[in-house]
């Protein structure tokens, strides 16, 4: 079982920035891809970014020029730098493990509180 653990979270005002960090037991080279989710109240969990093995990003429309999601295989870690953060980027953060095609590890989330 692969653990991740994310830290980096906290209190910011509009306009600030923070950067979150993913932890994983595994070497993360292995997977197929590491992911940033969030889930704000009374909404589902949604895709923020994704990066894969060989470095490939994707991001949600509504983060795309703000968030910037990196890799550092060495440290088995996955970063989030969000810059420019609003009031609805309010949510706990969740990264996620592509460990396999069948499996998926998830952490237990991290909150980012945003203030206007």
């Amino acid at each position: 079982q692969v653990q991740v653990v994310e830290s980096g979270g906290g209190l910011v005002q509009a306009g600030g920035s923070l950067r979150l960090s993913c932890a994983t037991s595994g070497s993360i080279f292995s997977f197929a891809y590491m992911g940033w989710y969030r889930q704000a109240p009374g909404k589902q969990r949604e895709l923020v970014a994704t990066i894969t093995r060989d470095g490939s990003t994707n991001y949600a429309d509504s983060v795309k020029d703000r968030f910037t999601i990196s890799r550092d295989n060495a440290k088995n870690a996955v970063y989030l730098q969000m810059n420019s953060l609003k009031p609805e980027d309010t949510a706990v953060y969740y990264c996620k493990a592509k460990v396999s095609v069948w499996s998926d590890s998830w952490g237990q989330g991290t909150q980012v509180t945003v203030s206007s």
